[in-house]
């Protein structure tokens, strides 16, 4: 499949050097477009395919893309996705693609352009073999996309060997990824984590690799654990979102499936909470499987801290990242660019040494790329998170910098928050934001979601503000606690917390929400918010 969609680029005149955006749900064709790509040296750019028409443009036509890749249509939970028309939409603003490659998912017939190439049409006329095209260690394999809440999105360039070897090298410790396992990673390949660990790592190292198209709940919360059944799934690698989620339909649909072929289990995209880790660790993993909490980034390229590999016995803290990955040497630093030293300390998170998985630039904007990740810290690789570093020396992270909360003058990460009021057995999910504050400079305001929309919320609020001033301090406690429905999240499962803080502050200017994966939540907070602020005028 992959030679032939590669000779198929190669005969309608992508070649070596020139972009193609893959505009794709998860499936064996997306993965043999990146493939081909790859092959033939031409730089993939993966379009998650929730994004809006707009969005997909703005990338394209950042990255001068000569052709795009994508399906009639995509199915995801049940739900069909009109890629093709999305794409219709974007390319009337992109000049630089000259065609379109449509592969079909399913039987639904679409509309079609004169640019357009019906991909395995095209593809049944080529050879099954494709010569590689011989590239340099620093040429590029790919550039992701990274949205952040203001500015243009930054397309993040990784190069050919350096990338390719960390995704391997972190595959194969990190999860202790042994010859003939299944790894199921459950991300979608419009992220890093789908690049580095549902493809490249995996493949790297002659892994099979599970492809997953559907959503956690979909056609019932059962869905991850019959996968696991089914294709006798070794190692499990899942965001915690997805976890919070799962947990609060119980333990029937994990137990109802046997999940006795798993070894590892991982979680990677955000800090993950008690309650989901334990949950994950005993329920999931009935105890047996090593747990193994990553963190890393787009612009890191694959893990770089997680509580393996270490010695053979080593203890693993429950909720913490742990240990650095080899060559990974990670320092914290105070406000004012100062090292800190020894343990029992909390600092932003920079790394002192290059490592072979680093981005390389930003495309065409390098300037951008040093301000971003250099400038902050000069002589180091500032990544934009807080952690503290342990009595022990272990590294637990806390959240985004612009997450951390200074309340008269207590710097504290939101996560913190969030992961005491998470120990409620009421309360699956939590936001915690800052909100300005006449006296305190800010405080902490938090949205929670119940497992029971009947349970009693003020006796709820009060023991979990109770569960915060015990966890952590009293100055801790949030000033304000909204009881939503739900909360506003990625189609990757993560909670977009700015969202939250616009609808509070009554900013009316929501930015991108093309990744939302209902924005109808939005209007359901807004209109909680609006009873709330009836009742409670100071805020």
């Amino acid at each position: 499949m992959t030679c032939r969609l590669a000779n198929t680029l190669k005969r309608n005149g992508i070649k070596k050097g020139d972009r193609v955006a893959i505009y794709m749900s998860v499936s064996p064709m997306a993965v043999a477009a990146m493939l081909a790509c790859a092959r033939i040296g031409a730089v993939h750019t993966v379009v998650f395919a929730g994004f809006s028409a707009e969005s997909l443009a703005g990338r394209i036509n950042d990255a001068k893309c000569k052709a795009v890749i994508t399906c009639n249509q995509g199915i995801r939970g049940g739900r069909i996705l009109e890629l093709k028309s999305t794409v219709d939409e974007a390319v009337k603003n992109c000049s630089s693609v000259k065609c379109v490659f449509v592969a079909q998912r399913t039987d639904n017939k679409i509309h079609t352009c004169s640019h357009d190439i019906l991909l395995e049409e095209e593809m049944a006329k080529e050879s099954l073999v494709c010569p590689s095209e011989i590239m340099e260690s620093e040429d590029m394999l790919f550039m992701l996309y990274t949205s952040g809440s203001t500015g243009k999105p930054k397309g993040i360039v990784h190069t050919q060997a350096g990338y390719l070897l960390y995704a391997a090298v972190t595959h194969k410790h990190v999860f202790d990824f042994k010859q003939d396992d299944i790894f199921g990673c459950v991300a979608d390949i419009g992220w890093i984590t789908g690049h580095s660990y549902v493809v490249y790592g995996p493949l790297c190292n002659g892994s099979t690799t599970v492809l997953f198209e559907s959503t956690p709940v979909y056609p019932d919360p059962g869905r991850y654990w019959e996968t696991v059944e089914r294709l006798k799934i070794n190692q499990f690698y899942c965001a915690p979102t997805a976890l919070r989620l799962l947990l609060k339909y119980g333990e029937e649909y994990v137990k109802k499936y046997d999940r006795s072929s798993l070894t590892t289990l991982g979680s990677v995209g955000e800090p993950i909470n008690h309650e989901a880790w334990h949950w994950y660790y005993s329920v999931v993993g009935e105890k047996k499987c090593t747990l193994v909490d990553t963190w890393w980034q787009t612009e890191t390229g694959g893990i770089c801290i997680a509580p393996r590999p270490s010695e053979e016995g080593a203890e693993i803290i429950p909720a913490i990242a742990m240990r650095p990955f080899y060559g990974i040497t990670p320092v914290l630093m105070d406000e004012n660019g100062k090292v800190l030293e020894g343990n029992d300390t909390s600092g932003a998170l920079c790394i002192a040494q290059p490592w072979p998985g680093i981005a390389r630039t930003i495309y065409e904007d390098h300037q951008r790329f040093v301000e971003a990740y250099f400038k902050a810290y000069p002589g180091y690789y500032f990544t934009g998170d807080a952690a503290y570093r342990t009595k022990e020396g272990y590294y637990q992270l806390t959240g985004r910098m612009d997450d951390v909360l200074n309340i008269s003058g207590h710097r504290l990460g939101t996560a913190e928050i969030e992961d005491a009021m998470d120990e409620h057995p009421e309360i699956p999910e939590t936001a915690v934001i800052s909100y300005p504050h006449d006296i305190k400079g800010e405080v902490a305001l938090a949205f929670i979601v119940l497992k029971d929309d009947m349970a009693d919320k003020d006796m709820i609020i009060k023991e979990v503000k109770t569960i915060v001033a015990t966890k952590i301090a009293k100055y801790a406690v949030p000033e304000h606690i909204m009881v939503v429905k739900r909360l506003p999240k990625t189609r990757s499962g993560k909670i977009m917390r700015r969202l939250l803080q616009r609808i509070v502050t009554d900013n009316s200017d929501m930015g991108d929400i093309t990744t939302l994966d209902d924005p109808s939540v939005i209007e359901e907070i807004l209109e909680t918010c609006k009873k709330y602020k009836l009742k409670h005028p100071t805020l």
